[in-house]
């Protein structure tokens, strides 16, 4: 009887804190993004750059066009190229408009992925990515893309693999997804990898949706934001019926 009655007490008390801890946002339930947010994210991460080493916003669409050839520097003392190529592979089947593929050949690739320990991350940076010994070395991993209204012509993204699985998952997924377009980010994206406040390390379904809109072939380079907010409810329908 008595311990029922404190099983009983201690089934209120609990309650009580996760109801007290939901109410002052620490805890939330997982909620579907709607419609709105998912446009809207689009928008904040399609146009401008989160890095801009001089000050350029583009205000413009801007991804791959044709095939995305990525090579893999594996220049960490672990041998991570098996799990980055896995990740890009499984693309090809996230995202429909785009195709990926894992070259053994430097000078064949656009997209080329360096990973690092962190004592080599700003050498790294500098030499390979900026060429530039006194570059700005932001952020825990990094991606730069070279574009044109044209499109995407390289990206570059240097992931860090000796500071734990989850920031290693976490990089090599968001700085591959950016580096092929959603090159923004916003704190407000609750669902999505493009806020450095959230903690999400896999390719999350909302991120999947805008990606998927973004590769649609109604969405073309070069297109200001104006221009694609009449079409993008219809993109993202057709995304919702592929996109689990």
């Amino acid at each position: 009887m008595i311990v029922s009655k404190l099983i009983k007490i201690c089934s209120v008390v609990l309650t009580g804190f996760l109801i007290s801890v939901m109410a002052t946002g620490l805890l939330r339930p997982a909620q579907a993004a709607t419609d709105a947010e998912i446009i809207r994210g689009f928008n904040l991460t399609m146009f401008g750059a989160e890095y801009s080493p001089f000050g350029y916003q583009s205000n413009y669409i801007r991804k791959f066009n044709g095939t995305v050839r990525f090579y893999i520097h594996n220049l960490s003392r672990k041998n991570r190229t098996n799990q980055v190529a896995r990740f890009i592979r499984s693309l090809n089947g996230s995202i429909r408009g785009l195709k990926t593929e894992v070259t053994n050949r430097p000078e064949r690739a656009n997209f080329h992925v360096y990973v690092v320990d962190r004592k080599d991350y700003i050498a790294t940076v500098r030499d390979k990515v900026y060429r530039r010994p006194t570059a700005n070395t932001p952020g825990k991993c990094l991606v730069r893309s070279v574009f044109s209204r044209a499109g995407i012509r390289r990206s570059d993204a240097v992931i860090v693999s000796d500071e734990g699985e989850s920031l290693f998952k976490r990089c090599t997924a968001e700085e591959i997804l950016q580096g092929l377009g959603p090159l923004n980010e916003h704190v407000s994206l609750r669902e999505s990898m493009f806020n450095d406040r959230t903690r999400h390390t896999n390719f999350t379904r909302f991120d999947k949706l805008i990606l998927n809109m973004l590769y649609d072939r109604r969405i073309a380079n070069g297109a200001q934001r104006e221009s694609v907010q009449g079409v993008l409810p219809d993109v993202l329908r057709d995304a919702k019926r592929r996109v689990r």
